[in-house]
């Protein structure tokens, strides 16, 4: 059975639906700082702004505080509410995407990382047109995907499912080019080797966003597609709302 974004106004108690939007509400804080983790880690490596970098990395301790959170709220509501149906299938859905955000925290954190080693080289900036590149497309991914959770879009949710083999296919082809640069100059080997794990941390946040998007709509249709060819998706009209 479909659910819709006011579905959770229907509870008898009101404390119980106020319980379910906090939730939400947490997660979107948590997806915003998250958010906010990716498009700083990115800026320090292209601004070669070392402080920004170290930031992103100190930061990383407050998302995963913040999942620690919300583990424990959808516990206490598991555990008093006992919820069924789509009330459940919303608290199993943001135990799993605070965890995908907590994953892309890391990944940010990662690319902070090695941001810092790159303009402590000073080894200039090949590559870095890969990563700006494909670090717009996670990014934008990242946010469709909180904007899905928000609305119960599964519209939104299934072209983010078709965008990551698009993520992936940008990937291969900026690392297929680093490694023949890599090849025509040794002495390039250690800094490429540097933007290497920068795309893969951005590749692996797109992937994280796939996740999002499969939520919401196991969320809304109760459907777990994460195995699922997303053209047979098409077939079955999962790209309509409600």
């Amino acid at each position: 059975m479909d659910i819709t974004s006011d579905i959770h106004s229907q509870h008898i108690s009101r404390q119980f639906n106020q319980e379910l939007e906090e939730l939400k509400t947490h997660l979107m804080a948590m997806g915003g700082l998250v958010e906010k983790q990716v498009q700083d880690a990115v800026a320090a490596l292209l601004d070669a702004d070392s402080s920004l970098a170290q930031r992103v990395v100190d930061n990383d301790r407050a998302v995963n505080d913040m999942q620690i959170k919300i583990d424990e709220e959808c516990t206490r509501v598991l555990a008093r509410r006992q919820p069924a149906a789509s009330d459940l299938r919303l608290v199993l859905a943001v135990i799993r995407a605070a965890s995908d955000l907590e994953r892309i925290g890391d990944e940010a954190s990662k690319i902070a990382r090695n941001a810092i080693d790159l303009i402590n080289a000073d080894n200039g900036s090949r590559g870095f047109v890969e990563v700006r590149m494909i670090s717009e497309h996670v990014r934008r991914m990242v946010r469709d995907a909180l904007t899905s959770f928000a609305r119960f879009d599964t519209e939104l949710a299934l072209q983010l499912v078709h965008e990551d083999d698009e993520v992936d296919n940008e990937y291969r082809t900026a690392m297929r080019s680093l490694m023949t640069f890599m090849m025509e100059d040794a002495r390039s080997i250690s800094s490429i080797l540097n933007v290497m794990w920068i795309l893969r941390a951005l590749e692996r946040i797109g992937d994280h966003a796939n996740n999002l998007a499969e939520y919401v709509i196991y969320l809304v249709k109760g459907l777990d597609i994460r195995h699922s060819d997303p053209d047979e998706l098409d077939e079955q009209g999962l790209s309509r709302k409600g």
